[in-house]
């Protein structure tokens, strides 16, 4: 074998114990992550919407009113703030959201949800102390919606948009609940 040859197996061992090494001491680079990051979008006519979150798994845990308390802020997902954006004005319930791009916070009950507009824009969704990091002096618009007990379980957090009756909402399920959020020109 040439030393061009062998200087490069040399290199590639190296690479390989260099990943190897990371993937160790920084847990298992090719596991799936446990909240992975999604994205949801709604066209229509001249109408986008873009949703940006973290989709936690149920996992045999109780999720609202135990790992999702009830009547505080949630984050609306995991990791980081989970925002939403829009090219045109919406009417929310009996408010005005401009367009742009706001964070979506809620505060789940087990009647009703608050859902919060915010205009600022957060790095990650709860601070060291594990703390919402919403700011409610940013507040945009908020509604609160019914919850809906739905039969089967949604073991994944999902955030979509229904269009199919031309009633236009956000939608949010998880586990045993799922909550519809009206969104009109």
């Amino acid at each position: 074998m040439n030393k061009f040859l062998k200087g490069l197996i040399f290199v590639l061992l190296l690479i390989a114990v260099g990943i190897f090494l990371y993937a160790y001491i920084n847990g298992d680079i090719l596991k799936k992550p446990l909240s992975p990051k999604d994205t949801v979008e709604f066209k229509l006519n001249d109408l986008e919407l873009e949703v940006f979150y973290n989709r936690p798994s149920k996992r045999d845990r109780n999720i609202f009113g135990g790992l999702v308390a009830f009547n505080k802020v949630w984050r609306t997902g995991a990791n980081e703030a989970t925002t939403f954006e829009t090219n045109q004005p919406l009417k929310i319930g009996k408010d005005y959201l401009a367009a742009g791009k706001y964070t979506l916070w809620t505060i789940p009950d087990e009647t009703t949800w608050k859902v919060i507009f915010n205009a600022k824009q957060y790095p990650w969704g709860v601070n060291d102390s594990m703390e919402p990091m919403r700011d409610p002096n940013f507040d945009a618009v908020s509604i609160d919606v019914p919850v809906q007990k739905i039969p089967s379980f949604v073991e994944q957090f999902t955030i979509a948009f229904d269009n199919s009756t031309d009633n236009l909402s956000l939608t949010m399920a998880w586990d045993d609940v799922k909550i519809a959020v009206p969104l009109n020109q």
